[in-house]
């Protein structure tokens, strides 16, 4: 008997050689074509690892194609995966991952990941590894080392993958592309993005008291990677997103949405420096000190990214917790600037461009030049069957024969010049450990180098410790 890897065609091979056989009908289990591969009889079939809350409707979004089932779901929290359940009341339920993974191997296909940040990685990996096409939640990971790990892993495993991005594949973003290559405003040479987040609490003590673990919540694989601590009803199922031991704070919820038309853009790919500025006022009131465990309540973020074409540099704006840029002065007083989630605007020299969050609806400035100017047409793929369906779509092609936006050959070093600006929080929170009264959070701040061919921080070493986290005893992420 020849071994199954001898089955491990392509979708295009495996139908010309089906039809050298005969005319006859037959199915192939999914096992036998191998890793990365759909047998063209059957539908792809998802498993879901974090099914509460985005998770949840990520599944409902995958489920609108007549061509998948939901056949396996995992949640930590019985009471987050209550509606998967009753949605998906055919799909097998787990608590852990990697269980789920090891006894569905042979009857999954792909997999949607949507836990906390920091459980990303080391449940999409190992969903890679098994050869089964991924679709991963943003920020693609929590930490910096994690996201290049990751694009590594997809060269490697030949898997479909896609950041859960949606903007990605909106219409906005490629007009806007457009507009840039047809030269409408020169070259970019600043541009800025900014959103309303954080609408959970940041700037604040860390949780204290002791409370009865929930029956219903594994608390231990909730901590997944992270260090140990007790139980506290303020962390989840949402506030994580605040305490960097979870979470990646407004940037990470964000960037990934509003930031995309400025990586997918315009010429760029690492940064080589970072530096911020930081507020603890939370709700109108100042924090009395500096909670390093929390993410801060608004933060402004400066990256400068060398031109790929060696033409001169970009710097690259964050702003967040309520900061805004300067509004243009081509923007009319009752014109919005952005959207209430943000927006992202690009200064060129011959002009200026403004877009909502998810790069939507893009339009020159002075906007009355939307009406003057001809717009280019349309040069670029547009998606019209979303975000979700496109990866669907490109699963049921095979690795090599499908697209997707945002894969992790995009997403992985687009979240790892992300999170350089969570580097340039954390060290200036390192760097002011003693906040005492309001003007304090006026102080200077360092600008960090940044090699990111061997990922660190040249000139100031103690922030290295933020590339790479230490896991807790029992896990890793190794390809």
């Amino acid at each position: 008997m020849k071994d199954k890897n001898y089955f491990n065609a392509s979708r295009r091979r495996f139908i010309r050689n089906s039809a050298i056989v005969g005319s006859s009908f037959f199915i192939v289990p999914r096992h036998v074509l191998g890793r990365g591969f759909v047998a063209p009889s059957d539908k792809l079939n998802i498993a879901g690892i974090g099914v509460g809350g985005k998770g949840e409707s990520d599944l409902m979004e995958f489920a609108k194609s007549p061509n998948v089932n939901i056949i396996a779901l995992c949640d930590v929290d019985d009471r987050q995966g209550a509606k998967s359940k009753k949605n998906f009341p055919n799909a097998k339920y787990y608590k852990d991952f990697r269980e789920m993974l090891k006894k569905e191997k042979n009857n999954i296909d792909a997999c949607s990941i949507s836990t906390p940040d920091h459980t990303h990685a080391v449940a999409t990996l190992a969903a890679m590894q098994l050869g089964k096409h991924v679709y991963t939640q943003k920020p693609l990971t929590h930490d910096i080392y994690e996201a290049r790990i990751l694009s590594e892993a997809a060269k490697k495993y030949k898997v479909v993958t896609q950041m859960g991005n949606q903007g990605g594949s909106g219409d906005g973003v490629r007009l806007a592309k457009e507009m840039y290559m047809a030269g409408m405003i020169g070259d970019v040479y600043e541009a800025h993005a900014w959103t309303n987040r954080p609408v959970w609490p940041q700037g604040i003590p860390t949780p204290t008291g002791k409370f009865e673990i929930p029956s219903e919540l594994d608390w231990n694989l909730w901590l997944g990677t992270a260090k140990q601590i007790d139980y506290n009803p303020a962390y989840l199922p949402f506030n994580w997103r605040g305490w960097w031991a979870f979470g990646t704070g407004a940037l990470g919820d964000m960037a990934c949405h509003i930031m995309d038309p400025i990586y997918r853009i315009l010429p760029i790919d690492y940064p080589d420096s970072a530096e911020c500025s930081v507020s603890n006022v939370w709700k109108d009131m100042w924090a009395e000190g500096n909670f390093i465990e929390s993410c801060p309540p608004s933060s402004i973020i400066h990256l400068n990214y060398p031109r790929k074409d060696g033409k001169g540099n970009i710097k690259v704006s964050w702003h967040d917790g309520g900061l805004l840029p300067a509004r243009p002065d081509e923007l009319l007083p009752g014109e919005d600037f952005g959207n209430w989630d943000g927006g992202v605007l690009f200064i060129g020299t011959k002009g200026k461009l403004l877009a909502d969050c998810y790069g939507a609806n893009p339009r020159l400035l002075p906007t009355k030049l939307m009406k003057e100017k001809i717009m280019p047409k349309p040069t670029l793929k547009r998606v019209p069957e979303g975000h979700y369906i496109q990866w669907v779509n490109a699963c049921i092609a095979g690795y090599g024969n499908g697209e997707t936006s945002s894969p992790f050959e995009y997403a992985g070093p687009f979240t790892e010049s992300i999170l350089m600006g969570n580097l340039a929080i954390r060290s200036w929170m390192m760097q002011n450990p003693n906040l005492k009264g309001w003007g304090d959070k006026y102080l200077g701040r360092k600008k960090l180098l940044w090699d990111a061919k061997n990922m660190k921080i040249t000139n100031f070493d103690e922030a290295n410790q933020f590339v790479k986290r230490q896991y807790r005893e029992g896990w890793s992420l190794e390809l």
